[in-house]
């Protein structure tokens, strides 16, 4: 397992300020990941310490050693994890991507575009999003809201190139529908295709009064393909992130998408 993040040093590299709330959302998810590291490491030691009765062989390690065997994530580590229905094999390779992410925002700084799926609570990303567009023009954060542009062949963003207010992120896959790049709507699925990868979006923030979404349908954006969640101590759901406004064709309405169940999510299941 890869080595605990060091707050401090983290901390001295991206010193908490006013003028950039990603810091704090830095800080916040390296605490969260500590933590889940924490757990992990201590589990698969101690079950080695049981097998050579070191230790006692508790339920709780017992039903962790059941698990590894047969390839499903332990419910001790899903007690401070993430949401993911992906198998062991699975959420270990995804779970070591999430500390490579974490640690090269550590070591090269923010990046241009954001992984959203790496994020263990999107909703602090989001917020962070608006809080610095709301103190670098000195506006209500309540007056505040995002919206949303993918990438396309018509607006020609770069996304090795941040963008002056807002974020660019990549990493969310489309279930129900495609994007089609060409006219920047939504399009039909091909055939036998149940998920396709949807192109990097600007997360643009600006006055709610000023922000239209023409024709557009009301995407639900998931972390899991299990469309439902908890209500957790912050307000926020387990599993919904936010609602994306997606551009579609004026011969489709919501009701042509809704019955199709067209939604995002930040993961597979694979």
């Amino acid at each position: 397992m890869p080595k605990m993040f060091d707050s401090e040093y983290a901390a001295k590299r991206h010193p908490l300020c006013y003028e950039d709330s990603m810091n704090t959302v830095l800080q916040q998810e390296l605490l969260r990941y500590n933590r889940l590291l924490s757990i992990v490491r201590s589990s698969l030691q101690n079950i080695g310490k049981a097998i050579k009765g070191e230790v006692v062989m508790s339920v709780e390690l017992e039903d962790v050693c059941n698990n590894l065997f047969d390839n499903k994530t332990p419910a001790m580590w899903m007690g401070r994890s993430y949401p993911s229905l992906k198998p062991l094999a699975s959420y270990v390779v995804d779970f070591v991507e999430r500390l490579k992410f974490m640690n090269d925002w550590i070591e090269q700084g923010a990046p241009p575009s954001f992984w959203v799926s790496g994020f263990f609570f999107t909703q602090s990303f989001l917020t962070g999003i608006k809080q610095n567009y709301a103190r670098k023009f000195i506006i209500a954060i309540d007056e505040v809201d995002l919206d949303f542009e993918p990438f396309s062949a018509k607006n020609g963003y770069d996304a090795k190139i941040p963008p002056e207010n807002g974020a660019y992120i990549h990493g969310l896959f489309l279930e129900g529908a495609r994007w089609d790049m060409d006219m920047s709507m939504l399009g039909e699925s091909q055939p036998k295709v149940l998920f396709t990868k949807m192109p990097n979006i600007y997360f643009k923030p600006a006055k709610v009064k000023d922000i239209t979404f023409p024709h557009c349908y009301t995407c639900p954006v998931y972390k899991t393909l299990d469309r439902r969640g908890t209500l957790s101590t912050t307000g926020h759901s387990t599993n919904f992130v936010c609602m994306l406004e997606l551009s579609m064709q004026k011969r489709h309405n919501q009701k042509h998408w809704i019955k199709r169940g067209v939604a995002l999510v930040t993961q597979l299941n694979d």
